[in-house]
């Protein structure tokens, strides 16, 4: 916004190529399917080029259908690729919890216990690992709410390929046949197509 030059001319015209191409296109909310929470975490390693900072990603669905999803920039720089998708991780726990107890509040009960896939084998072994690594210290907080809410129940945390990860779409640029795949995923549809 405070000094625009061509790139962002160009970002800003696909965008709004894309809005007028798909005005009917919306999330769609089927009225049967099982009560299951699950969530996907990812994030894109030092991706800004200007701060050198990741980008967190994350989606969470009730049923099939996607009720919550974010992607911001991180407040600091990951000085490595773990460390950005563990920051992404907490950050998907945090609002996994807080969709939990609003769950519960209202009085919905859940079949069995969430699912978190993120795509970072290291980052699902430092949340199931209970031991404490030097490594880690820059991390700790982040790895005391994810290993905290791990123990307790709250969620289960499961490996996904980087290929079937929906949040690629919050945390990269993709390619056309792939920005299809994830927003099929997304649960996505054009409910009224252009004859």
């Amino acid at each position: 916004m405070q000094s625009p030059n061509a790139h962002h001319h160009r970002a800003i015209n696909r965008n709004l190529r894309y809005i007028r191409a798909s005005p009917a296109r919306g999330i769609f909310f089927p009225s049967k399917s099982n009560m299951k929470l699950k969530a996907f975490s990812d994030s894109d390693w030092a991706s800004c080029n200007l701060t050198r900072r990741s980008t967190t990603g994350y989606c969470i669905y009730i049923r099939s259908s996607l009720i919550s999803w974010k992607t911001k920039k991180q407040s600091t720089i990951s000085r490595s690729s773990s460390e950005a998708e563990y920051r992404a991780l907490a950050t998907t726990v945090c609002e996994l919890q807080w969709i939990t107890y609003i769950l519960q509040d209202l009085q919905i009960s859940l079949d069995g216990t969430a699912a978190l896939f993120c795509n970072n084998e290291t980052a699902c072994h430092i949340a199931s690992n209970p031991v404490f690594h030097e490594r880690t210290k820059h991390i700790d907080i982040d790895c005391h709410v994810v290993r905290e809410r791990l123990q307790a129940g709250l969620f289960r945390l499961l490996s996904i390929k980087s290929v079937e990860q929906p949040t690629d779409i919050f945390t990269k640029s993709l390619e056309h046949i792939m920005f299809n795949f994830v927003i099929s995923k997304l649960r996505m549809m054009n409910f009224h197509p252009l004859t």
